[in-house]
């Protein structure tokens, strides 16, 4: 979560106002804007036409105790560094001092008749790094939660499995852990060798989740350190072995956990998951800005229950109903410029091979309900394969290669 104008406007009653009192009692902050972890204050010590200007010294120590007093707080809430510019006005509104911060730190100044200018902030992935042994880093999200973004994430693993890699499952969702259900993990314990988690081995692919940590009932009522630090757990303390692929299935939204992620995990990629409604779109939107804010590439979007498939009617033939409005998705993805990686139906297949653990089964038209839904992810993992390959060739991780026959 970013900056608020109300926490803004908290911190600031701790600023003194030359005269006395704080800055916000005595009115003389007129605008606060803030976005994510940008913000601006706009500052005025002129009440009234008979007042004095203030002095360019007065000016500077005030905006400089803003800035501090600003970023202080916002680290202390654990936001990290934050951007923040302070302009004073004069009796007409003009700007007479601009007064910036870069990262938290003091302070970039210009005058009025100067343009100012901000370097450019890194994006939490420049600092991020991999995980050892771990090729490439997937992190499938949404926007919104009930879009089936667990069945994608466990569905895309199986079928990289299936093709020959080897492939490892983080059950990121903290809050609402499925894959102990999809996975089958209910009778199996969770073991620990020389204070390293091990993984489930499953379904051809390595897997962790926070559903097997903690008691199935029990709700996790956390706050967002308390994600952030369960999190980093899984990650750092998993031994994962070596992986050519590592899916991350997050939790719906914008919240503390991809925010993490992405500091911590250098990525190839991320997947957005949404259904076609134009409800699950807006919200899908939300999840591609974010992850573009965070520096992360999006490989693309995934529309899940895209059409529901019936019951083969006498003749072995069956009908296909768009209940949810089939192809909005894709129109979201092109409307975006973002590859549209496929779409997956829903049949009662798909529902029973998920309670029952057995995501193996959607890959074989005998339990999975026809050709219709194996055809489906088989299309799907292969343009996703497509998709990695092309950002580990822009990230400089991989090369290409020419075969002579």
């Amino acid at each position: 979560m970013g900056l608020t104008k109300d926490q803004i406007s908290a911190w600031l009653r701790n600023v003194p106002h030359p005269a006395g009192g704080d800055i916000v009692s005595r009115e003389t902050v007129v605008h606060i804007a803030a976005c994510d972890n940008n913000a601006s204050v706009r500052l005025t010590l002129v009440q009234g036409p008979s007042d004095p200007d203030p002095s360019e010294e007065t000016m500077k120590t005030l905006g400089a105790r803003v800035i501090q007093t600003v970023t202080s707080g916002a680290m202390a809430s654990g936001m990290g560094p934050v951007v923040l510019g302070v302009e004073f006005v004069d009796h007409n509104g003009n700007v007479a001092m601009r007064l910036g911060a870069d990262s938290g730190a003091n302070n970039a100044e210009a005058s009025a008749s100067e343009p100012k200018t901000t370097a450019p902030q890194p994006s939490p992935q420049a600092s991020a790094s991999g995980i050892e042994g771990v090729k490439h880093i997937i992190a499938v999200g949404a926007g919104k939660g009930g879009v089936g973004k667990s069945t994608v994430s466990v569905n895309l693993a199986v079928g990289l499995a299936r093709k020959g890699h080897s492939v490892g499952l983080l059950d990121g969702d903290i809050y609402g852990p499925s894959l102990p259900t999809m996975l089958g993990l209910d009778a199996m314990e969770q073991t620990a060798l020389e204070g390293s988690l091990q993984p489930f081995y499953v379904h051809g692919i390595k897997a962790v989740t926070m559903g097997k940590l903690v008691d199935s009932d029990k709700p996790l009522i956390w706050r967002g350190p308390m994600a952030h630090g369960a999190f980093t757990q899984l990650t750092e303390r998993t031994r994962w072995g070596e992986l050519d692929y590592l899916v991350i299935d997050l939790p719906p939204g914008t919240g503390d956990v991809p925010l993490t992620m992405a500091q911590s995990l250098k990525l190839t990629g991320a997947v957005v998951v949404c259904t076609p409604q134009k409800v699950a779109q807006d919200d899908a939107v939300r999840a591609v800005k974010m992850f573009e804010q965070l520096g992360v590439e999006v490989l693309g979007a995934i529309e899940n229950m895209s059409y529901f498939i019936g019951d083969p009617d006498e003749n072995g033939q069956t009908k296909e109903y768009d209940i949810f409005g089939r192809g909005g998705a894709e129109k979201m993805a092109q409307r975006l410029g973002l590859p549209f990686l496929g779409a997956i139906p829903i049949n009662m297949a798909l529902r029973q091979n998920s309670d029952s653990g057995e995501p193996l089964n959607n890959f074989d038209p005998g339990t999975a309900g026809g050709p219709l839904l194996p055809q489906s992810l088989e299309r799907l993992v292969q343009n996703l394969e497509g998709q990695l390959n092309l950002a580990s060739l822009k990230q400089g991780r991989s090369t290409p290669s020419l075969t002579i026959r």
